[in-house]
């Protein structure tokens, strides 16, 4: 692979800069979100948030429609689009966030397509192109910028009895296959990043092996992007309910960040920029962009 990882070419030639760290602010425009209880579940409740997360310091805003949480319901294309596009295009016509970076979650290549219509930058998609074939048409036909993430089986049943026999092998054998296969497909490498999916289709022992294994997965070349935000981990490891997962949230993104991932997917953007800006105080970065211990 090749490297220059650290810049993510997006939708109309945009590139964005992910080093030392980027954060990406999560907006569930859904009625069922397991953190926020659908709080944000109207374009103007969902504008307000993104305002809000942009003034905190986001460098790009993430919005869903559809939850793709253990068990979710799956929408109807029409009622997924419903609920996104007015919040995109209020997004794009608003003074305060016309210029921002915006992502797409979803694994419909007609919700994809008619957000990028609509001024969407990035395509965050759980699913690799094998929920929606036709998805990949859409990539490369708009060439945004594009999450390829690893994920075992479908939202309704990923965490039925999910098993591996080497999970960082599998998942680096999974992002070499998809890669290789989305760029003679004619979508530029640079266009992607990687997410290892924590908590899709994983057992905990999983989820814990890919974030020891970091570093091995960032020799792919790619930045790596890592949603931890709130999850279910935390509960199984600390005992911890959705509302008091916010320091361990924080926690393991400077963790992350100094083993080399760049991009956080987090829906406490202010408290994961403060981590993350003591962890670049106290890390030093080496001439090959990795944060390594300060002397």
């Amino acid at each position: 692979m090749m490297r220059g990882g650290m810049h993510w070419l997006l939708r109309g030639g945009k590139t964005l800069c992910v080093s030392p760290f980027c954060v990406m602010g999560i907006v569930n425009i859904t009625p069922d979100s397991f953190y926020d209880g659908g709080a944000h579940n109207t374009p103007g409740s969902a504008l307000r948030r993104c305002l809000r997360l942009l003034g905190q310091g986001a460098h790009i805003l993430d919005l869903g429609a559809q939850s793709s949480r253990p068990g979710a319901r799956e929408l109807a294309p029409a009622e997924e689009q419903a609920r996104l596009l007015p919040v995109l295009r209020g997004l794009r016509e608003h003074p305060r966030s016309r210029e921002a970076t915006l992502s797409i979650d979803t694994y419909r290549s007609s919700t994809a397509r008619m957000a990028l219509e609509a001024g969407a930058d990035i395509i965050n998609d759980i699913s690799a192109c094998a929920f929606d074939p036709a998805l990949l048409e859409t990539l490369v036909e708009h060439k945004p910028g594009y999450v390829l993430m690893h994920c075992r089986g479908h939202p309704a049943d990923m965490q039925a009895d999910p098993r591996y026999t080497k999970v960082v092998d599998e998942v680096l054998c999974f992002f070499e296959r998809e890669l290789t296969r989305l760029c003679k497909a004619g979508l530029a490498e640079r266009s992607i990043v990687l997410d290892p999916g924590i908590g899709f289709g994983k057992r905990l022992e999983d989820n814990i092996a890919l974030l020891r294994a970091v570093p091995r997965l960032c020799r792919l070349g790619r930045p790596l992007l890592v949603g931890l935000s709130m999850k279910s981990l935390f509960g199984d490891l600390l005992g911890l309910a959705p509302a008091r997962r916010g320091p361990a949230t924080q926690i393991a993104a400077a963790l992350l960040a100094a083993k080399g991932v760049s991009l956080h997917r987090v829906h406490n953007v202010a408290g994961a920029l403060d981590a993350l800006r003591l962890a670049q105080a106290l890390i030093a970065e080496d001439d090959c962009g990795r944060w390594t211990p300060g002397v």
